[in-house]
């Protein structure tokens, strides 16, 4: 273990570093979050539904999204349709099983998604590969795209299309990604919640 003074000093880095990548993230994405947070209202005023995935770390802030949505972030307020797509073991693990884990996602959205439904795609480097298909298949059944990223926003930036909208964390390392990631998705529940309060 590092002694005190040293790990005072690792703890200080983490949180400068954690300060760069914030704000380097709020001048990336302060005109995006509003309009994903528009998005998803839109989407379930409507009458459609939000479906979340992603893997480790991405795979709980999809279950923590749909959640917020469908119960509440600060307020009490109507639930928002949201379905995580990380929380079924039984089907992931039979699609896995039967299909490959590139699919484990992208079968669920073609059952449950339909036209004018928004997908909700987390991925602190953009490459994986299952939820790049989630993507793909996102898009034939219909789905608008909200993808959270990270890096250099992997190859679910370059699978976006016109309709979609991306979120990139401003940084290299993952925790700091994933820092950004659940930072974004408090900031988009709250301006839902504001909007849902001035109805």
């Amino acid at each position: 273990m590092p002694n005190d003074v040293s790990a005072v000093a690792t703890v200080a880095d983490l949180f400068a570093d954690s300060r760069r990548a914030n704000e380097a993230t709020l001048a990336a994405t302060a005109d995006a979050i509003p309009a994903v947070a528009e998005r998803i209202l839109a989407c379930c005023n409507a009458g459609n539904k939000i479906l979340a995935c992603g893997n480790g770390g991405s795979a709980g802030d999809a279950q923590h999204f749909a959640s917020e949505l469908v119960n509440r972030f600060e307020r009490n307020r109507r639930p928002l349709a949201a379905l995580s797509l990380v929380t079924e073991s039984s089907t992931l693990t039979a699609i896995a099983n039967d299909a490959g884990y590139d699919r484990a996602f992208s079968r669920q959205v073609e059952a449950l998604g339909r036209p004018g439904d928004a997908l909700i795609a987390i991925s602190t480097s953009g490459n994986s590969a299952n939820v790049i298909t989630a993507i793909d298949a996102a898009h034939a059944q219909g789905l608008s795209v909200i993808a959270l990223t990270g890096r250099d926003g992997g190859t679910m930036a370059g699978r976006l299309g016109a309709g979609d909208i991306e979120l990139r964390a401003a940084s290299d390392v993952t925790a700091r990604i994933q820092e950004m990631h659940l930072l974004i998705i408090h900031c988009i529940c709250r301006l839902i919640e504001d909007a849902i309060a001035l109805e």
